[in-house]
């Protein structure tokens, strides 16, 4: 009885899951968040009290299915019911200017920001041009023309090689391992900071590279 109640609530979840389409876990809008969730924890049940019928682990998990085929066509037919189901996409770098108090908005700090930029094998803030953030919670970069990958149409040039550009300052706070690796002194700190007529605690994120090359974005100010 077992093992045909688990071959049965197993066929049912694959079918499930292949209605509602093939997606990555971290692709899931919202709402099949939590149909896929309620899925697993439905079909958990109905495996482990083996007392209760097996319809009522089927049952609800085929409404959850048909429930969440509805939704997908109403949110498909009606904009505005799909923005409040999903959300909308927000923008957090635009022309190149980093916005702050959505990143805060959204409870999202810089390491996790610069975290999604490397993976998109982008080690430099400032070489984006724009970014946005998907209503899955993946986040989309735009780099700026010369940072763009060259193509054939591009004429070839010898670069050297360096390093990605170490994070100095986060939030306001000095990180002295990475201000030590980029080769950078306190005089030299002190003077750029100077240069730029701000202050540690003034610096929302400052990077820098072992050539000197560095990258200041101060907090914005209230109101």
């Amino acid at each position: 009885d077992v093992i045909v109640r688990t071959v049965i609530v197993y066929i049912t979840v694959i079918l499930s899951i292949r209605i509602m389409g093939k997606r990555n876990i971290g692709e899931l809008q919202p709402t099949e968040l939590v149909i896929t969730i309620l899925i697993s924890n439905i079909a958990t049940i109905s495996l482990e009290n083996t007392d209760a019928p097996l319809t009522t682990g089927i049952v609800p998990i085929l409404f959850l299915i048909s429930f969440e085929v509805i939704m997908s066509i109403i949110t498909l037919r009606y904009q505005k019911f799909r923005y409040l189901v999903s959300g909308t996409p927000q923008i957090i770098i635009k022309n190149g200017t980093l916005d702050q108090k959505k990143l805060k908005a959204l409870r999202m700090s810089v390491d996790d920001l610069l975290e999604s930029l490397r993976e998109m094998n982008i080690f430099d803030i400032s070489e984006v041009q724009f970014a946005i953030v998907e209503t899955n919670g993946k986040i989309s970069a735009y780099q700026k023309t010369p940072y763009q990958p060259a193509t054939k149409k591009d004429v070839t040039s010898v670069m050297h090689t360096t390093d990605p550009p170490y994070i100095i300052i986060n939030d306001g706070k000095l990180l002295h391992r990475s201000q030590t690796a980029a080769g950078i002194t306190t005089q030299k700190l002190e003077k750029i900071l100077k240069e730029n007529k701000t202050k540690i605690q003034d610096v929302f994120l400052m990077t820098s590279d072992k050539n000197g090359n560095y990258n200041i974005i101060k907090k914005q100010k209230k109101g």
